[in-house]
């Protein structure tokens, strides 16, 4: 197992608890929507990196904002959480970043 499958899956965990925890559990977050873009963008940056370009780097990003939009979905079986659109657009645009960046990770990283 790479090194980058390990902190992905650690950090997909964490951002699954995160998601999933109850608002009264949590401390106050500065900004919500910057935090599901560094998340996500982090996510489809380790993606980047373990899976080669092309469309398989293309089929699991999406499989990544599918993620997101079940995490949402879930929210709404969390007390004082709900789905939210912009959370999701969020998520899409650490994706779409990381996304058209692609091959820059491949030949720097």
């Amino acid at each position: 197992m790479t090194w980058e499958l390990i902190v992905f899956l650690l950090a997909a965990l964490g951002i699954v608890v995160g998601c999933l925890m109850p608002n009264e559990w949590l401390p106050p977050l500065p900004n919500d929507k910057l935090l599901h873009f560094l998340a996500f963008g982090l996510l489809a940056l380790l993606l980047a990196r373990m899976v080669p370009g092309g469309w398989i780097l293309q089929l699991c990003l999406l499989g990544l904002l599918g993620a997101g939009l079940l995490i949402e979905i879930l929210q709404n079986l969390v007390p004082g959480r709900k789905f939210c659109w912009r959370d999701m657009a969020a998520n899409a645009a650490g994706i779409a970043t990381v996304a058209l960046c692609a091959p820059l990770a491949h030949a720097y990283l």
